[in-house]
């Protein structure tokens, strides 16, 4: 199976044609300057052994919110994709979870961002940082 670019007309809107953060339902509910914040629902299909969300689900809402932020950063004329990831788990992840992000530095080619992903009560869930390659868009 050949899977396709997602392009558009608007690159600050493909965020929301991305067929698998739309499968997650996840949701931005900002990107600009460098910050970005993303939010997730409980829903059953998303639950691990323990009745919390799967841990490669709050993995992907931390890798998308970063890479949110970096391309935030550069007016959204290019999109980012993940070098390297590391994330660190502190509690079940139950309920709503938020991820705020934000771009710690970054050059013409690479940028480093971190991200904490947080429950309904404010609880920290896990925390992430990472670094994303600059790439053109897809035409």
């Amino acid at each position: 199976m050949t899977m396709k670019a997602v392009t558009g007309h608007d690159p600050r809107q493909m965020f929301s044609q991305v067929p698998f953060t739309r499968m997650l339902q996840m949701r931005r509910e900002f990107s600009e300057g460098g910050k970005a914040r993303l939010c997730i629902d409980a829903r059953e299909e998303l639950g691990n052994v323990i009745g919390a969300i799967h841990g490669g689900v709050v993995i992907t809402l931390i890798d998308v919110a970063m890479a949110s932020a970096a391309v935030s950063h550069c007016n959204f004329e290019r999109t980012a994709v993940t070098l390297n990831l590391n994330t660190s788990f502190l509690e079940p992840g139950r309920g709503s979870l938020t991820a705020d992000s934000e771009l710690v530095s970054c050059d013409d080619q690479v940028a480093w961002c971190k991200a904490v992903v947080t429950d309904a009560d404010g609880r920290v869930v896990a925390r992430g940082q990472g670094t994303f390659r600059y790439l053109p868009l897809p035409q």
